[in-house]
């Protein structure tokens, strides 16, 4: 697969600076980088962006993910792998992925849920690396940046 264009971030290279500072920016609350490798991994399947889900698996074994643990992020709610903080978080990116499948996209159960588990800098920071995602996806997913890309 070739891509139609380079990434829109690297055209406009000015955006490029701002997309990586609020990504960063995600990692810097208390929530494990672990849990938010998952959430990048679980936004970017729901997506269908080949080189996130590429970059995201690799960098999620880098930093000490099983194989196993990542294979199984599509069906999370069927496997024993994930705890329930991993578990609300998951339950939150794919939510707030897929915004327009319900009239309430984010109910209170599933919002109730997931600031059992964490704080506010702790929510602020798995939803901000939900939406950076989410536009990581766009960009890519548009433009068909293969899965090597990155």
């Amino acid at each position: 697969m070739a891509a139609r264009m380079k990434n829109p971030a690297a055209v406009i290279s000015e955006a490029w600076p701002a997309i990586a500072a609020l990504n960063a920016a995600s990692e810097s609350g208390d929530v494990p980088q672990a849990t938010l490798a998952l959430v990048h991994l679980r936004v970017s399947q729901i997506n269908g962006c080949s080189a996130c889900v590429d970059s995201g698996f690799r960098d999620a074994l880098k930093a000490g993910e099983t194989p196993e643990r990542l294979g199984a992020v599509a069906a999370w709610r069927d496997t024993s792998y994930f705890s329930d903080a991993e578990r609300a978080a998951l339950a939150l990116a794919e939510a707030a992925t897929r915004l327009s499948d319900r009239t309430d996209p984010v109910p209170d159960d599933l919002w109730n849920e997931a600031v059992r588990h964490y704080d506010d800098r702790g929510m602020a920071s798995i939803i901000l690396k939900i939406a950076t995602t989410n536009v990581f996806n766009r960009l890519n997913a548009v433009t068909r940046q293969p899965a090597d890309s990155w």
